[in-house]
């Protein structure tokens, strides 16, 4: 049937978020909080339907398939980390890459599309928790807004910290697509690496880490897409307010 989603009729003005994930191979845990986002926002969840309601989701879940296929840990099948060739990405080489690129720009140019978020999915083998990397801005008030949305990710998953979230522009990530895309964009869009632990999370005191499940993986996943509710501000629009999730010890 039709959708009757205001920023889909021909000629809307369209906020984009697009989210890509496992361009390392090896980085399992990606895969599974990418797949918590999509579950969440084509389920009947009433904020994943005013999230469909107001926003376009963009998500290319597997940026290295043919990595993930060798069972390679963070090259392609011809050896390159792909993550170190946005800034110029070949079509023989890097196929994957090129192509999601080519439709950023073309999204970019469009008049009637706003890209506003890009977020990368990856893992990390020795940091704990759900975190992200920003990138660092000379204009202090675009620095603070990018604080926003990963302050109200916080505030939304108890596994993801604020405290771990680093901005940063290290010469070794600078053909990464945060780095890349937060060049390319304007001062409206926001790029970020979401970074999930390999294998647990801290809840209050230094002795709790909990062992990540795929369930948990996919819950941060959830409480990613939700949050852009909260960002949004879209909240009066659900029918009923929703009762709090309850905090699981």
């Amino acid at each position: 049937p039709p959708s009757t989603a205001a920023n889909l009729h021909p000629g809307a003005e369209q906020k984009v978020v697009f989210i890509t994930a496992r361009v390392h191979p090896g980085e399992t845990p990606s895969s599974f909080v990418c797949q918590g986002i999509i579950d969440f926002l084509v389920s009947q969840h009433p904020i994943a339907k005013v999230l469909r309601d107001h926003l376009v989701f963009k998500i290319a879940p597997m940026l290295n398939p043919d990595g993930v296929y060798l069972g390679n840990y963070r090259c392609s099948l011809m050896g390159f980390d792909l993550n170190r060739h946005w800034a110029n990405p070949s079509p023989w080489a890097h196929p994957t890459l090129h192509g999601v690129k080519q439709l950023i720009i073309e999204m970019y140019n469009n008049p009637k599309i706003n890209l506003e978020f890009y977020i990368d999915i990856h893992a990390h083998s020795t940091m704990m928790n759900g975190f992200m990397y920003g990138n660092i801005f000379e204009d202090e008030e675009r620095f603070q807004r990018q604080a926003v949305f990963p302050k109200l990710l916080c505030q939304n998953a108890e596994d993801f910290s604020y405290s771990s979230t680093s901005f940063n522009r290290d010469a070794v990530k600078a053909g990464t697509g945060r780095r890349f895309l937060g060049g390319l964009l304007n001062d409206t869009s926001y790029c970020y690496t979401l970074e999930v632990s390999f294998y647990s999370y801290i809840l209050g005191g230094p002795t709790s880490a909990v062992p990540y499940t795929e369930e948990a993986y996919m819950k941060l996943g959830r409480n990613v897409a939700r949050t852009f509710l909260d960002y949004y501000r879209l909240n009066t629009l659900l029918e009923r307010p929703l009762a709090p999730t309850p905090k699981t010890r």
